[in-house]
């Protein structure tokens, strides 16, 4: 393999990992504009989201430039592959982080609804599933990446009892319709998040192992 090459892939790597740190943190601060009544910070969630979008871009363009120049070893385009779409799912988790800043905003003209008890778990786990499915494809870790893939699962049914419980209070109390609406999307947001991560989870083990475990539960064990 070329020396240029290796340098190349170690600089993509290295990208991939300051956007995925970008979109790790876009999540902890949309949430937390929430729980805190914290409108400055929801700002600073749709300021950054241009710095994530520029960056997806540039990292979209260097794959296509590497595959085009290269002919990649299959470990190789396997990572290319992988990163290509590991970038997608990270652009994805900065727009559902906007998706819930803007909730933010516009929950913090009411009063709540409730003590937020749910959405700062689901938000826990979701942030989670993000920083362990990265720290999975710093390290290769299969097991890492396989625990991601089971929290799944808890993200759904917390976005699922956080979905029952606000169609109550709704249906209870017309007055709280508005704010337990925007809770209702900013679970959503956060499901999909979770998505994401395990999106990236499932290619950190198609890089290591070779082995695409989209769509195949039996094969992510």
């Amino acid at each position: 393999m070329p020396r240029h090459f290796e340098v190349e892939l170690q600089e993509l790597n290295e990208r991939v990992l300051w956007m995925a740190s970008l979109a790790e943190r876009a999540v902890h601060d949309s949430v937390h504009a929430a729980l805190d009544s914290n409108e400055a910070l929801a700002q600073t969630v749709l300021e950054q989201e241009s710095v994530i979008n520029d960056m997806q871009m540039e990292i979209d363009d260097r794959v296509v430039q590497l595959v085009a120049q290269v002919q990649p070893m299959a470990s190789d385009l396997r990572f290319l592959l992988a990163v290509a779409r590991i970038n997608n799912d990270l652009e994805r988790i900065g727009d559902q982080s906007v998706n819930i800043a803007q909730s933010a905003l516009r929950v913090l003209r009411h009063p709540r609804v409730k003590p937020y008890v749910d959405l700062p778990r689901m938000s826990e786990l979701a942030e989670g599933m993000v920083r362990d499915s990265i720290r999975a494809l710093i390290d290769r870790n299969i097991e890492l990446a396989q625990a991601v893939l089971v929290r799944d699962d808890q993200v759904d049914n917390l976005r699922n009892q956080i979905f029952r419980e606000m169609l109550t209070y709704m249906m209870e109390n017309s007055a709280v319709v508005f704010p337990a609406f925007e809770l209702i999307l900013m679970a959503k947001n956060l499901e999909r998040i979770g998505d994401h991560a395990t999106n990236i989870a499932e290619d950190v083990i198609y890089i290591v192992q070779g082995r695409d475990v989209r769509h195949h539960a039996t094969d992510r064990r």
